[in-house]
């Protein structure tokens, strides 16, 4: 009876997120209620508020649970212990792309954060996530990119701080630009092409080396 119950939550909870994801799409956040959540997931307004705060911490629940799958890729290219870091960070990076590209649930989660999310007061705590996700994404890249170099997968005099900046910006970019313009590149067949593309720019270009000129 108890794991039935824990196996009923569970259900309600996924059933949650996914009418959320269906109804911020549709309406945008600013414009969704909770009650519109519940109504499409066929709950009550009580039942949302078993599993979630509030709205800020429902969005991040739908945004959280198609990203937790990189977990494991990036506690691999941080690892001393693997022996290619870089080609970890590269597989993240590319899975990032390529499945915001083939993946409609993927791609929808992005639309909604990139275009149909307005950081407004009751926004501000998703806001604050959004923004210490960020910094840990740069520290991460930069993590990895450091353990590329101490395995001389990368130049010693690499400079980290500014390659983690670029690769970051290059998959935000590209995100934005499958939103926007959806014919422009097929990351779907090309994502890893791209991003190997941009590691050979942090690997050969010399205004990256540490004491170039800032």
């Amino acid at each position: 009876m108890v794991r039935r119950t824990k196996e009923e939550a569970l259900e309600t909870r996924s059933r949650i997120l996914d009418a959320a994801e269906k109804v911020f799409f549709e309406k945008g956040v600013s414009r969704t209620s909770l009650s519109d959540i519940a109504q499409t997931a066929g709950v009550t307004r009580g039942a949302i508020y078993w599993h979630f705060e509030n709205k800020g911490d429902l969005f991040t629940a739908m945004f959280d649970r198609v990203l937790m799958p990189l977990d494991e890729l990036k506690a691999a290219s941080l690892d001393p212990q693997e022996p290619d870091p870089l080609g970890k960070l590269i597989d993240i990076l590319t899975v990032v792309l390529r499945n915001t590209a083939i993946d409609s649930r993927q791609r929808r989660v992005f639309d909604i954060l990139f275009l149909k999310c307005e950081f407004v007061e009751e926004m501000g705590p998703v806001m604050a996530r959004h923004q210490n996700d960020m910094r840990e994404g740069l520290a991460n890249i930069q993590g990895g990119l450091r353990n590329a170099v101490s395995k001389g997968q990368l130049p010693a005099d690499l400079n980290t701080t500014r390659a983690a900046s670029i690769l970051h910006s290059f998959v935000s970019g590209a995100l934005r630009d499958m939103l926007f313009l959806p014919c422009s590149v097929d990351y779907g067949k090309y994502a890893r092409e791209m991003v190997e593309a941009v590691v050979d720019a942090l690997r050969f270009g010399p205004s990256l080396r540490i004491g170039s000129s800032e």
